[in-house]
This record gives C-alpha cells, sequence and structure tokens, in this order.
C-alpha cells in the first residue's frame, strides 16, 4: 500500500530534516523551502497534507493558503500551518485563509504526528462536510457512533446547541449567523487540540447544533472548557450599541416583546459507561434529550447522564 504524501515547506533545514526523520516511516515526505517552490511541487506531488511555515523567505504562509484555497483540486487538502510567534493576528489571518490547525515551534515530534493522523482522519470525511464550518456532517456522524458501537468502545457524545441563536440572526442577518458558527466552531476545535485526543470527533449537524464524539474521561473538561470560552466571546456577537446595554429588543412567538441577552450553549452529554446503546438512534434521542434539558437554564451549562440501564 503506498505512503500517504506530505510536503513540508520550511525555509530552516533542520526542521525540514526533523520532519522528514519524524514522519518518513508513515508518511512519504516532499520537502521545499520557499512559497514559490511549495506552490510548484504542489502540481508535483498533489499531497495528502500540507505542512507550512507562516514566515517565508518570499511568500508568507496565508498568502500560499490563499493561492491554495482558490484552486479546486486542492480546496480540501489539510493544511497544518507551523510557526515560531504566538500572536493572535497570525493565528487570525491563516484561519481566515484557510489553515486547518497550528503548531508552535518547537514541537514536539510525537505531537505533529498526532496532529498529522488527526487532520487526515477529518479531511477523509469531508465528503459531507458542512460548507460553512468546514466539520463533517450528519453522513460521518452516523459512521463514527456505528463504528464505536460495533467495536463495542466506551465513548462519551456531547450534543451542542446555541441557545437564542435564531433571534440574534433575526436581528441582525445571516452574516453575522454565520460568523457566530465559524466562531463557534473554532472554540470546538481549539478546545478539543487542549483538552480532547488525537482520535476525538467534532461534527456538525447543521445549523448551530454540533457534536463532539470523545472517551469518557475527558468529556466534562471538554464541556467546560466550550463553555468558558463561548460565554467569554458571546457579548462580542452583539453590536456596540446593543452590547453596552446587555441585550436586544426581540419578540416572543406571540408576538410580545422581550429582551433577549448574550448567547449562551447548551451541552448534553450521553456516554455508554453504564448502559448498553443498540444503534445510533438510542445515542441521538438520548443526547439531544439532554441537550433540551440543559437548555432550560439561562446560563450555559452542560448536563451529563447520570442513569444506568
Amino acid at each position: 500500500m503506498d505512503k500517504l504524501k506530505i510536503l513540508a515547506v520550511d525555509d530552516d533545514p533542520d526542521i525540514l530534516e526533523l520532519i522528514e526523520s519524524t514522519l518518513e516511516s508513515e508518511f512519504e515526505v516532499r520537502k521545499a523551502n520557499c512559497g514559490r517552490e511549495a506552490l510548484t511541487k504542489l502540481r508535483e506531488v498533489v499531497p495528502n497534507l500540507l505542512i507550512l511555515d507562516y514566515m517565508l523567505p518570499d511568500i508568507n504562509g496565508d498568502e500560499i493558503c490563499q493561492k491554495i484555497r482558490q484552486d479546486a483540486l486542492f480546496l480540501n487538502t489539510p493544511i497544518l500551518m507551523l510557526t515560531g510567534k504566538g500572536e493572535l493576528d497570525d493565528k487570525v489571518k491563516g484561519l481566515e485563509s484557510g489553515v486547518d490547525d497550528y503548531m508552535l515551534k518547537p514541537f514536539l515530534p510525537q505531537e505533529l504526528i498526532a496532529r498529522i493522523r488527526m487532520l487526515i482522519r477529518r479531511s477523509s470525511l469531508n465528503l459531507d462536510a458542512n460548507p460553512l464550518s468546514r466539520l463533517p456532517g450528519n453522513i460521518s456522524i452516523r459512521k463514527e457512533i456505528e463504528n464505536k458501537l460495533q467495536n463495542k468502545e466506551k465513548f462519551a457524545v456531547l450534543y451542542i446547541d446555541i441557545d437564542n441563536f435564531k433571534v440574534l440572526n433575526d436581528y441582525y442577518g445571516f452574516e453575522k449567523g454565520d460568523q457566530i458558527i465559524k466562531e463557534t466552531s473554532r472554540i470546538l476545535i481549539e478546545t478539543i487540540q487542549e483538552k480532547g485526543e488525537a482520535n476525538d470527533f467534532i461534527g456538525h449537524i447543521g445549523g448551530d447544533d454540533f457534536v463532539i464524539i470523545t472517551s469518557i474521561p475527558k468529556c466534562v473538561k471538554i464541556a467546560e472548557k466550550i463553555i468558558v470560552n463561548f460565554d467569554k466571546i458571546a457579548p462580542s456577537f452583539f453590536d456596540t450599541k446593543e452590547r453596552e446595554r446587555g441585550y436586544i429588543e426581540a419578540k416572543g412567538r406571540d408576538g410580545s416583546p422581550y429582551k433577549a441577552g448574550f448567547l449562551t450553549i447548551s451541552i448534553g452529554i450521553t456516554t455508554n459507561e453504564n448502559r448498553i446503546f443498540d444503534h445510533v438512534a438510542q445515542v441521538s434521542w438520548q443526547g439531544t434529550e439532554l441537550k433540551n434539558l440543559a437548555k432550560k437554564f439561562p446560563e450555559s451549562k452542560y448536563i451529563l447522564e447520570r442513569r444506568k440501564d
């Protein structure tokens, strides 16, 4: 079986040598030391993944990403950005141009391998990816849970929903709604990178509903971190006037006016630690029930299933 191809781009020969020695047993590694050479070799190699340094002597990494993402052939090629700087501006530029993940230099070889495996695995699920979040959709979510059940693995599923999303979307318009979905996706990805494991799965059911499949020991820490990070940025979804007063003026289903505060997030966590699931629908039903229970609270909240069969 042919090895998957990786193109590594860095102007530091020592970094390229480290990448090659770390990956060569599992992947076919090609190298480039500048942006122009990378763009040329992309056509020659057509890699399964691109490792790209942010600071290159001729073209910055974010500019290369923009060029790559304009080509349909490389639209879903996973890109891992390496940077020696930790500034937020660099990350934002990279994310906006299409970067899938970041690593700071110097990096641990074992972390590099884990990140690459995760990105390639995620890209293989992109046939039904959500066009907005670029996260795997319902087909992949179902397959992931089915595989866990068939392999008799112990796992946890987080069903995640943004509260009052429609109210804000109606008030400001769909562009604001799209921004919220993208920011939420970013929070989920960064939380898994920090608190989760390389094999964790993030899916986008649709609209403002997401799923994370992880190990049982990790599920609570992940939920807690998601809530902290979401609550931190929730006020920024309001324009200055509404943010200062803390609410937008909305209308209920019966047409009566009310004050809608900052967005919150609700998470229902179901596991097979103390029960047996026979099919995906049982997992979905239980997780959705717990999520809907969490939505009854005014603040961001997660609810973990404690019941046994």
